[in-house]
């Protein structure tokens, strides 16, 4: 049996569907879930990270977790996950972990929490997601426009389906104990060329509107921590080499290249009709 925490997002969803189609067990864990948002023959529970006590009955019978960082208790989440029988642990981070470690201090508590708990571990850490693009789905729905700051500075942005894909690698293989992985796609992308690919597989055109780092910041701040604000404003304006390096992780994982953003974009067009 595996646990797969934050099961209805973006990453989680798609994992839960591979390790199904590969007829393994699955826990499907997530603050508010039921039967009907996974599919038949998965056990769903509602559950929270940010209280370890709560998770003590999603986590029994369970071999392996995959976590994600959230809450603020990671050595009471493994705690509670050892006394129940997990002997396996893949940790979804950032890669802002490993090069801005000051901005990222959260990942990488848990990453440190994961390497310290004594279980089978592995770490992937995860470049900018394709699905951040779905905060422009209104936007682009209704006025066909999509904002963004740093248009054209270029990141390797991941599909969440290869993210997903790596981790189940991960959790139903032991090649992988003990290795950090950095998550990134095929090449770097710039925020103006993602708002041309969705207009693309939309048949329609976008108009693309450049935020100030002022207007982005305001606007993180009200779902962010503001190291985590100033840390991601860097990254996004100001990427460093590594930051906009093409990693081979996903391909060392799965023996195949990852997806392009365009790829992305079609699969989800309908978010944005």
């Amino acid at each position: 049996m595996i646990v797969v925490t934050g099961a209805t997002g973006n990453v989680g969803r798609t994992l839960v569907r591979i390790l199904t189609e590969d007829q393994v067990p699955v826990t499907a864990v997530a603050r508010h879930i039921d039967e009907a948002q996974v599919p038949p023959g998965v056990r769903a529970v509602a559950a929270d990270l940010a209280e370890p006590d709560g998770l003590r009955g999603a986590f029994e019978g369970v071999e392996a977790l995959f976590l994600l960082v959230a809450g603020e208790r990671p050595y009471d989440i493994l705690d509670v996950a050892e006394s129940a029988g997990v002997r396996k642990v893949v940790l979804l981070s950032s890669q802002g972990a490993g090069t801005r470690p000051e901005a990222y201090a959260h990942p990488r508590r848990f990453e440190a929490a994961v390497r310290e708990s004594g279980l089978d571990c592995t770490i992937l850490r995860s470049g900018g997601l394709d699905s951040n693009a779905f905060a422009w789905a209104e936007s682009i729905r209704t006025r066909r426009t999509a904002k963004a700051p740093f248009g054209d500075v270029g990141l390797p942005f991941v599909d969440p389906d290869d993210v997903a894909a790596v981790a189940a690698t991960t959790l139903l293989t032991h090649a992988h104990t003990g290795a950090t992985y950095t998550l990134t796609g095929p090449a770097p992308t710039t925020p103006r060329a993602r708002a041309a690919a969705i207009a693309t597989a939309l048949g329609e055109p976008v108009t693309f509107v450049e935020q100030t780092r002022a207007e982005a910041r305001e606007l993180m701040e009200r779902f962010m921590p503001l190291p985590v604000v100033e840390g991601t404003l860097a990254l996004l304006g100001a990427p460093t080499g590594e930051e906009q390096r093409v990693s081979p992780d996903v391909e060392r994982v799965l023996g195949r290249a990852p997806g392009a953003f365009a790829g992305w974009a079609e699969r989800n067009v309908v978010a944005f009709r």
